[in-house]
């Protein structure tokens, strides 16, 4: 059967609306969740029987502003609205490209083996392509070949790291979302996403919601059983050259204590960097861990 990737999200977030934030009267039972179709048709300037063939996949070509009223009517951030734009008008994507394994260039390996804060190049499906060893020291989940959003959902030592896991794992599935919106049919994706649900309830129940969120640093909390609980901020830049890989760095704000143990992590670990990088550039991660 052929994917309805857009009445699909136009039903999630239909679903998440209640009458009276778009100042309708609640109408005594409902059996849907959220706003009614015919609701959504109205608020938007829409024929029902239209909105109707979006859902159902009946019709794949709405108009900008059609698709715009409809952002405005579910509450859709700027975010959201961008992703919604793009599953209506998917950019076409070579078979050749998406079987092209992910290598992180050869600069950006040796910029890892000198930056002197933990850091890793992440891909597109979210593997880990290259890591630094004071990195690895602080998540042994990064290794090369890991994917960050399994290890983060189906590994308990993953999680036991992060004090904030419940809060936080919302936005990492948002952002996953995010980051595989334009290869959503790519196999490795939907092999990933199956695992994941069957794995994970919390993912299933966030995937369920279609939120997205943009790729973007942000602060957590690490409880490192050696050093004790530090809180970084996670930068993620983009790496110029690839197909969406991203240069993460987690870094503290001087002269905090956070600061001071992840300059005593520093110093825990050996001084081998250069041969631990040279292994990693050697592998192969396409096939994830």
């Amino acid at each position: 059967m052929e994917e309805n990737r857009l009445g699909d999200y136009l039903r999630a977030r239909r679903e998440l609306v209640t009458p009276e934030t778009v100042g309708l009267p609640p109408g005594g039972v409902r059996r849907v969740a959220g706003l009614r179709r015919e609701e959504v048709a109205m608020l938007a300037g829409i024929s029902a029987d239209y909105y109707l063939r979006l859902e159902q996949g009946r019709d794949r070509n709405p108009s900008v502003q059609v698709l715009e009223a409809l952002a405005g009517v579910l509450q859709l951030d700027a975010a959201a609205t961008d992703h919604l734009l793009r599953i209506a008008a998917p950019r076409p994507r070579s078979r050749a490209r998406r079987l092209r394994p992910e290598v992180a260039p050869p600069d950006v390996v040796q910029l890892l083996d000198v930056i002197g804060l933990p850091a890793f190049v992440e891909g597109q499906w979210l593997d880990v392509l290259a890591v630094n060893p004071l990195a690895a020291a602080l998540n042994p989940s990064l290794r090369v070949g890991e994917n960050r959003i399994r290890s983060l959902f189906l590994d308990p030592a993953e999680r036991a790291l992060h004090p904030d896991w419940e809060e936080t794992a919302p936005r990492l599935v948002a952002g996953f979302r995010g980051r595989v919106a334009d290869i959503a049919d790519d196999p490795r994706v939907v092999q990933l996403v199956g695992e994941l649900t069957l794995g994970s309830e919390l993912f299933a129940r966030q995937w369920a919601r279609h939120d997205v969120r943009q790729v973007r640093g942000k602060e957590l909390r690490i409880d490192h059983p050696q050093v004790g609980e530090m809180t970084l901020r996670m930068s993620k830049l983009a790496v110029e050259g690839t197909d969406g890989q991203l240069l993460v760095v987690h870094h503290a704000e001087p002269g905090t204590a956070s600061a001071e143990r992840l300059a005593l992590l520093s110093a825990l670990v050996e001084p081998s960097g250069a041969a631990a990088i040279v292994q990693l550039r050697g592998s192969d991660a396409s096939t994830g861990g």
